[in-house]
């Protein structure tokens, strides 16, 4: 039976019962009668009473089932010829028709026999068997033809019936077979169709170029040869028409009968379905070779992206290996060589991999499907590309100072050999002279003033100017040729004193007044004063902000630090004031330019369905970071770092609303990945010309807790052991804790598989990455897992009533980068915990043991200062347990 209801039931067709309908014991000539009901005529056949039940049953339904619904509903009209036979066969005629037609019956039109005696036998056998046929239409006993045409027209009978209706019985069984074969090659291209497409969207896109051109190919392989099936159905629907309507077409005057007519409307009808199926299937074939072609696209992208990546990895590691500055004018020269063919060499991947960026960018515009790929990388590729150019720039620059320096140390060093030689070639004997010792002194004065060409007469400059160059070696080598400038210095002061005095013995005796030696006037000595002390130290102070490195000596630096400090701390409160207007102001933009752009409704159009309803989540709680922010309370405190440190502490509570913007952030970012290209972004973003896309102001706020982190440090460090101190050590402390707790619940709701809810577990205090052994004791055996050489990997999560054992897992999103989750392992209840501080062998493990000891864990931290700071937490939770125990 299951076998029986699974298979197709299908109707009749003509070449199911071709040898019964060719027999032509009934046919459907297409005449109709005078309200359009479809006329079935039973002609002579001699072997009419021997045909099976069956085969006549077959016949008599697939003629009923050609007509329309329409026509059939009114009823067939039956024509029994039997002219030419006797009373018997109208009876079983009639009784078959009366116990097997399949249709609505309107009338039954009987020829009756022609000889007299039957005719006279059909009269009263009709009387006494009318109600023996058990027909509900009335039987109509007709003597002639010509009675006939009194109830029928006769264009709508055949020639044997003395109509005029054209009817070839062979040529109908032709047209039916051909129209059933058209019909079932239509639904059979359909169902091809409709299977291929099933395939092509059940497939999934290879991930390298061989594969998906494999598949492009065989794809539009397999298109092009289901689009010779559609054009072979179309052609033989087509000609199938012409054959039907071949008469009309050799005979003007000829008109095609009712069912004749249903013949064209019917392969007129499969003929547009065909149409209707192929217009569908080349839509979703453009759609789909599109994504095939758009596919191939990116996986050429991703191949030369990885080819390029590589060489300009190669490219970043040779100019990372590029750290010499040179020791010396030839070697640095030969560096700036080395760079130059560096430069000359990364040309080509730079080229290329600005080409692929473009090419990149096209197919965005382009509306390729992989944006969220390709975008990353053509920003990855422009950024490799500005590192490089940058880094070569600052390369040049270095090695431009190192080149200069030593070039200016080399001048240095050959004048001093150039005054030790002049030196040496004044002769003795030719100074003792007052012409010699004058010459000399000419000599020694000319000679000193190209020190001040060369700039070599002020250490400090110096050192201002190649500060960024000076590793130890080169320093040290400049030392050593400053102080060889001091020496031959020196030598040159204590020359020219001597030849001042030899000049001046020579002069004595012609002046009216000799003056003594020890009174006369000395030439100041230039030579380059050191600092205090043997070698001289220096205090350097760091100013994070600007990035200037100030030298202060250890005799001043007390005073000089005071004064930097002083002159500092109000440019540090107004960067804050002023950093926070424009932060209020950029929070208002997006929320008028963007947030209530969303409620609009000249701009619902442009929103994706994807982002309906769900401006929460996609701006989280900025509304309320806004009104925080927006009542200037921070512009009070410009005068006094003390106000500005008691607004952060009033405010403690407030600021916890950064808190739940983080914790949402994760959710917004998916979002915006998302829907971030929609025309509706771009368009508030034009109106509100901003030259940053939204998701880049919408980091602001992760921005902005960190900056008062730094500008608290730096107001700090120019207030200390001053008024305010404390409270700004204080306010310190209340931002940093805001980032931690900020940064703790960003990695506890990563937190998965935890049944419970981690809101009742109480306050999460502390949490971080660890190694962890195990040591179980189970009844009276013990399972050891310290022998385990790998220890592991377990991410801890200390609350207040329960300790979590996480491991950390690691998952790429769409292409971006990775985000951590933390899958729940195991937990301790605080309330029935101990811990040993120290394990034997190794300072940075700790035990934390449960129900006596029965599960141990030990816990190997990565430093000794995190395991201590765990330690503290934990007994801090477990001594305010006792104390609330006791």
């Amino acid at each position: 039976t299951d076998e029986i209801m699974q298979q197709e039931i299908r109707p009749l067709v003509a070449v199911d019962i071709i040898e019964q309908l060719h027999r032509q014991f009934a046919i459907l000539s297409g005449g109709r009668g005078k309200d359009g009901a479809p006329i079935i005529t039973f002609p002579e056949f001699a072997g009419f009473s021997d045909i099976p039940d069956e085969d006549f049953l077959n016949v008599v339904t697939y003629l009923t089932s050609i007509p329309s619904l329409e026509a059939a509903s009114i009823g067939f009209i039956i024509i029994i010829d039997r002219r030419r036979d006797k009373w018997s066969a109208v009876k079983a005629s009639l009784t078959r028709i009366a116990g097997a037609f399949p249709g609505n019956l309107q009338l039954v039109f009987v020829l009756r026999p022609s000889r007299f005696i039957q005719r006279t036998i059909a009269d009263i056998g009709i009387k006494l068997y009318r109600d023996d046929f058990k027909m509900k239409v009335p039987i109509i006993m007709l003597n002639s033809v010509s009675d006939l045409h009194g109830y029928i027209d006769k264009s709508q009978l055949t020639r044997e019936l003395g109509g005029t209706l054209e009817y070839g019985h062979s040529q109908w069984i032709h047209h039916r077979t051909a129209i059933e074969n058209f019909a079932m090659t239509v639904k059979t291209t359909a169902q091809m169709l409709q299977t291929f497409g099933t395939d092509l969207a059940e497939t999934e896109l290879p991930n390298d170029v061989q594969c998906t051109e494999e598949l492009l190919f065989a794809h539009t392989d397999h298109h092009s040869k289901l689009k010779d099936e559609l054009k072979l159905a179309v052609k033989q629907g087509a000609t199938l028409l012409t054959c039907i309507r071949e008469p009309v077409t050799r005979s003007a005057n000829c008109k095609l009968s009712p069912d004749e007519l249903e013949n064209v409307a019917t392969v007129e009808r499969l003929l547009a379905q065909l149409d209707e199926t192929e217009k569908a299937f080349d839509q979703f074939w453009t759609k789909h070779h599109l994504k095939l072609e758009q596919c191939l696209q990116l996986r050429h992208f991703e191949h030369e992206f990885r080819e390029v990546k590589l060489a300009l990895d190669n490219l970043m590691e040779a100019q990372a290996g590029f750290a010499d500055i040179g020791d010396s004018v030839t070697r640095v020269e030969h560096l700036l060589r080395e760079q130059k063919q560096l430069e000359e060499k990364g040309q080509e991947p730079l080229e290329k991999a600005q080409s692929l960026a473009l090419h990149g960018e096209q197919l965005i515009q382009n509306n390729h499907y992989a944006v969220d790929s390709i975008r990353p990388k053509c920003v990855e590729l422009r950024r490799i590309c500005d590192d490089f150019t940058n880094e070569t720039k600052k390369k040049y620059d270095i090695l431009g100072k190192s080149l200069e320096l030593h070039k200016q140390l080399d001048k240095a060093s050959q004048w001093c050999e150039a005054g030790i030689y002049l030196l040496a070639s004044q002769a003795v004997d030719k100074c003792q002279s007052q012409e010699g010792a004058e010459t000399a002194l000419v000599e020694i004065e000319k000679f000193l003033v190209t020190a001040k060409e060369h700039q070599l007469s002020n250490p400090k400059e110096f050192y201002n100017q190649f500060d960024m160059i000076l590793t130890s070696e080169i320093k040290a080598n400049a030392q050593r040729i400053l102080q060889k400038l001091e020496d031959v210095q020196e030598m040159f002061d204590k020359r020219q004193v001597s030849l001042k005095k030899l000049a001046a013995k020579q002069t004595r005796p012609v002046q009216p007044v000799a003056p003594h030696p020890e009174s006369s006037p000395k030439r100041a000595s230039p030579k380059i004063t050191r600092p205090a002390g043997s070698e001289g130290t220096h205090t350097h102070i760091w100013d994070n902000t600007r990035h200037r490195l100030t030298y202060l000596t250890d005799k001043t630096g007390q005073a000089a630090a005071s004064c930097f400090c002083s002159f500092f701390l109000p440019h540090i409160i107004n960067e804050l004031i002023e950093t926070e207007r424009v932060y209020v102001e950029e929070l208002q933009s997006i929320i008028e330019g963007y947030a209530s752009e969303m409620d609009n409704p000249n701009l619902v159009h442009l929103i994706p369905s994807a982002l309906q309803n769900k401006k929460e989540i996609l701006f989280g709680n900025l509304p309320e970071i806004y009104e925080f922010h927006n009542r200037h309370e921070i512009e009070n405190c410009i005068e006094n770092p003390e106000l500005l440190a008691r607004c952060f502490l009033k405010r403690k509570e407030d600021l916890q609303i950064y808190e739940k913007y983080c914790q949402n952030k994760p959710r917004s970012e998916a979002l915006w990945r998302q829907c971030g290209d929609s025309i509706f972004f771009q368009e508030c973003q034009r109106k509100l010309d901003h030259k940053l896309s939204l998701d880049a102001y919408l980091l602001k706020p992760v921005q902005r807790i960190t900056k008062y982190q730094l500008l608290l440090k730096e107001m700090l460090k120019c207030s200390k052991n001053s008024e305010g101190t404390a409270e700004l050590e204080e306010a310190l402390a209340t931002v940093l804790d805001i980032i931690k707790s900020v940064n703790d619940s960003m990695h506890q709701i990563a937190i998965t598989g935890y049944e419970g809810d981690v809101s009742e577990l109480g306050k999460l205090l502390m949490q971080g990455s660890f190694n962890v052994w195990t040591d179980h004791k189970k009844g009276h055996n013990k399972v050891k897992d310290l022998a385990r050489f790998k220890p592991m990997q377990r991410h801890l999560f200390l609350y207040a009533k329960m300790l979590l054992f996480c491991k950390k897992r690691e998952e790429n999103t769409d292409g971006h980068e990775k985000t951590a989750s933390y899958s729940f392992k195991n937990s301790l209840k605080m309330s029935t915990v101990g811990i040993t501080e120290n394990v034997k062998g190794d300072n940075k493990k700790f035990e934390i043991w449960y129900n006596g000891r029965e599960e141990v864990y030990i816990i190997q931290a990565s430093s000794v200062e995190l395991k201590n700071t765990w330690i503290s937490e934990i007994r801090k939770v477990l001594t305010g347990q006792l104390e609330a125990c006791r």
